[in-house]
């Protein structure tokens, strides 16, 4: 994470908000004068900018200027005096996040950059320009087609509709058609339309003004904005509620659409590629899908097959996840053997291309030898004396059940290989035992986020035990962990924990 850039002539402003970040862990870099923040914009940025106003030489107005034109995804907190409300208006006019009223309560002034710092975080995972697409491998007839369309479509802003069960690399060759597009060097921003709640959903496309509803602190920009000259991608765009669906449409009509409680249009230079794995058709017919929708985004279809129509890519495929998995957890790469990689080849695979690489992540955390032999596999997936044609009939028991079932084979794998360990060695396991089972599941698993998820994990049980020997008070327990009583404050908050209380 880069530095928050404190901007201010005043030295005991600089030296309490340096003090009072770094007690919360974070990296700061002060300057004097906005034209010095100004000249170290050209080669760096900081993840949040905190200004004064008014200052010697150049004013955080004009500061605030240059940072958006360059950087209007950057949030910059003006520091202003009481008296000097009409600054903050204007602030709030060039794109300021917040302002901060001088003299300042230290606390709320934290709490303030922390806001800032999640929205300059979110942005920056959205908004990262695509530089590397991943491999999309394949010599299958069917996989050579769709590399063909992609050539065929790569000097064309046509709007492009991608089928394809779930697993099929959808998200994939949305990248390859922005990779070889005339937009390549502008952002891919892609959202899962389907994994936002229906009330989020708009704003989260569109953006919204500040205090268009509650909650709304600060104008947010949306997907739209984020993609401007580039490539917004809607994944799962059947299950998009209908009335976002008219939305989509006027913009996909007449390149137009509004923030949400804004009263100017915005102008939107984007090409959409939207992807689903439903059947749009019925889904008109049905009355589910607008079918002037429909037909604004079937201009271009791309079929994307089943793994199961392209069981010649399975060799090449494993091989390449293999090294993948191997080279993101730093160790040796597995290989192999024939009849294991024959094995594979006879199954259907349900879970497609994505199925695949989570079975790949197994065999490299599971696997106990180099070289990966039948019974090496998950036990689900193969049984104790495999007979030619019975991979078919496994289908039903275990490994090759659809993704979204909620009862995939690593985590059955998993829980069985925990399951077996004898009493007595559970009973001397330490607690990072426990973790390193768990994290190993959770990557054999293809889960994402894994560190972030068992931090929290990890925090809330030691905060908690902190509260019970400190029968609540937080800032007692927050001085017998070591951290600060703002950080603590936001911990409980942020992961749910009941009974603080303060000292």
């Amino acid at each position: 994470m880069k530095p928050i850039w404190i901007v201010d002539d005043d030295d005991s402003i600089r030296w309490v908000l340096e003090k009072a970040l770094a007690r919360e862990n974070l990296a700061t870099k002060s300057f004097t004068n906005a034209r010095d923040a100004m000249t170290a914009l050209q080669s760096d940025t900081p993840q949040v900018l905190v200004s004064d106003i008014r200052m010697h030489g150049a004013s955080g107005l004009e500061l605030l200027q240059t940072v958006k034109a360059k950087y209007p995804g950057l949030p910059v907190i003006i520091m202003t005096a009481f008296s000097d409300l009409e600054s903050a208006v204007a602030a709030f006019q060039g794109g300021a996040f917040e302002y901060l009223a001088k003299p300042f309560d230290l606390d709320k002034a934290v709490e303030l950059i922390r806001r800032a710092l999640d929205e300059s975080l979110r942005e920056s995972s959205v908004e990262q320009t695509i530089t590397e697409t991943p491999e999309i491998l394949g010599q299958a007839p069917a996989m050579q087609d769709v590399f063909r369309a992609i050539g065929r479509l790569s000097q064309s802003h046509v709007t492009v509709l991608i089928t394809g069960e779930s697993g099929t690399g959808k998200e994939l060759v949305a990248r390859a058609l922005h990779k070889h597009s005339p937009r390549s060097q502008q952002p891919f921003i892609a959202l899962n339309t389907a994994a936002i709640p229906k009330d989020l959903l708009e704003s989260e496309l569109f953006g919204h003004e500040r205090g268009a509803f509650t909650g709304a602190q600060a104008t947010r920009r949306g997907r739209f904005e984020q993609a401007e000259g580039g490539t917004l991608f809607l994944d799962e765009i059947g299950d998009m509620p209908f009335d976002l669906q008219t939305r989509l449409l006027r913009v996909l009509s007449d390149g137009h659409f509004y923030r949400v409680g804004g009263h100017q249009p915005m102008k939107a230079n984007v090409r959409v590629i939207a992807a689903t794995h439903q059947n749009l058709e019925s889904r008109v017919r049905d009355g589910l899908f607008r079918e002037d929708l429909y037909h604004r985004l079937n201009v271009i279809r791309l079929r994307l097959p089943s793994l199961r129509e392209r069981r010649e890519d399975i060799p090449i495929l494993t091989k390449y996840f293999l090294a993948q998995s191997a080279n993101q957890l730093g160790v040796e790469v597995k290989r192999m053997s024939e009849p294991a990689l024959q094995f594979l080849s006879s199954l259907e695979f349900p879970g497609n291309v994505r199925q695949l690489e989570n079975l790949c992540n197994w065999i490299t955390v599971m696997a106990p030898g180099q070289t990966v032999e039948l019974p090496d596999l998950p036990q689900d997936l193969v049984p104790s004396h495999p007979l030619p044609g019975a991979s078919h009939a496994m289908l039903e028991s275990g490994f090759a059940r659809p993704r979204d079932t909620g009862g995939g084979p690593v985590s059955e794998a998993a829980s069985a290989g925990s399951a077996s360990v004898p009493t007595a060695h559970k009973e001397s396991e330490t607690w990072m035992n426990l973790l390193d089972t768990v994290a190993t599941a959770m990557l054999a698993q293809g889960q994402s986020e894994v560190i972030d998820k068992l931090g929290r994990s990890f925090e809330s049980v030691v905060i908690k035990a902190a509260l019970r020997h400190t029968h609540g008070r937080k800032n007692d327990a927050a001085i017998r962990l070591g951290i600060g009583r703002n950080t603590i404050t936001r911990k409980i908050q942020e992961l749910g924990i009941d009974g603080a209380k303060d000292d």
